[in-house]
């Protein structure tokens, strides 16, 4: 028993040792094994369709399978991709203070328009004023020295050093009071664009300080739409390319506008690239942050054969459709494989295996095979 088991394990080891080292010749051998394998099973296939050939001779004898047809011709074909993007105002601004300060009057409310320039916030200026008042008076005394001392200067009396001194002073002061009443303008906070008061951030008597966001502004009379696409599109879409845009809240709202610019930076993380879009927006329906589709035609031919999506089937050949033949006055079913292109909406593009003129079976397409007698309802042009 224990000699039957080692024999046993090292028939196993004996095979993992020999499928880890399968050389070029095995693998070889067992592609043509696989290919023999799909031989056998297309011939049980063909043997299988003349079965049932047979079969529906009998019974289409007295019938034929209805059909409906589509006449190819060459049309005019065009793909799209779809992405998702977002709304973004062009002029919008979070309101900020430049100095540090005490809320003493908020001049406007949530929903207001205002103007670009318009006071919004005024802060507590009660030590600037103090200040400047200080200077003033400090200035008016600087100003009589001075103009005592130029006309002593003039006429020979005194110093120079004196009179320079007191025009030093004269103008320090001057100085310092442009300085303060920069400070006290700083206080006063305007509108930097026109546009609706969306939000305000903080209340009378509340310390705001430089960066503090007051309130925001926005305009929404232009907006942005910002998109990530895929860097396999980036030989496909440049600025000036038209795209459709429709949005998820408003079904009924669709627009056609050019792609304003794309980015020149490929996103590591996503490998992705921006695209922005530039868009009217009168009526103030659409708002910041809005989800947008974003449909852009990167394909477009003059010259397709193009065919219902629905009517292509698949086997292990590949892709094939029906379409009619009429031999000797009798209409038959003709399997034929085709090379497919892009799909756009329910159509596909036909690159191999169909011409113009030929007619597609579109209708009962799924009660027929290979050789099948068909009746003819009616006929159709297709793209």
């Amino acid at each position: 028993m224990r000699y039957t088991i080692y024999f046993l394990l090292l028939v196993v080891v004996t095979a993992a040792c020999s499928n880890q080292t399968k050389d070029e010749e095995s693998i070889r051998s067992q592609i043509s094994e696989y290919k023999q394998q799909i031989g056998e099973l297309n011939k049980k296939i063909a043997g299988l369709e003349n079965d049932l050939k047979d079969l529906s001779g009998t019974a289409e004898s007295a019938y034929s399978v209805p059909i409906q047809v589509d006449t190819l011709s060459y049309q005019t074909f065009e793909h799209y991709f779809d992405v998702s993007g977002t709304v973004e105002a062009v002029r919008e601004a979070f309101v900020s203070p430049e100095i540090s300060g005490q809320i003493k009057n908020i001049y406007v409310g949530e929903g207001e328009y205002v103007r670009q320039g318009q006071l919004l916030i005024k802060l507590n200026t009660e030590i600037t004023e103090n200040n400047i008042n200080e200077v003033r008076s400090s200035l008016n005394h600087a100003t009589t020295v001075y103009e005592k001392q130029k006309r002593l200067w003039e006429k020979g009396i005194g110093s120079e050093v004196q009179y320079l001194n007191a025009e030093n002073n004269k103008d320090a002061l001057e100085n310092r009071l442009e300085t303060l009443k920069s400070q006290q303008a700083m206080a006063m906070i305007k509108s930097p664009v026109n546009g609706v008061v969306d939000e305000i951030y903080l209340k009378e008597g509340e310390i705001a300080m430089p960066g503090t966001r007051l309130m925001m502004v926005v305009n929404l009379k232009e907006l942005y739409i910002n998109a990530d696409v895929s860097e396999s599109y980036l030989s496909s879409v440049k600025a000036g390319d038209m795209a459709q845009v429709s949005f998820p809240v408003y079904p009924e709202l669709t627009i056609n506008v050019p792609v304003y610019r794309t980015g020149n930076f490929i996103n590591p993380n996503n490998r992705t690239f921006i695209i922005q879009l530039k868009i009217k927006n009168t009526d103030d329906k659409l708002k910041p942050n809005v989800l947008a589709i974003i449909k852009i035609r990167d394909f477009s031919s003059d010259q397709a054969l193009t065919v219902p999506t629905k009517v292509i089937k698949q086997d292990i050949k590949g892709h094939y459709l029906y379409k009619l033949t009429n031999d000797d006055n009798i209409m038959q079913a003709a399997k034929v494989y085709i090379k497919t292109g892009l799909t756009s909406g329910e159509y596909t593009m036909v690159l191999e295996g169909l011409n113009p003129g030929d007619k597609i079976i579109v209708k009962g397409y799924t009660q027929v095979s290979d050789g099948t007698k068909v009746m003819l309802n009616s006929v159709n042009n297709a793209g």
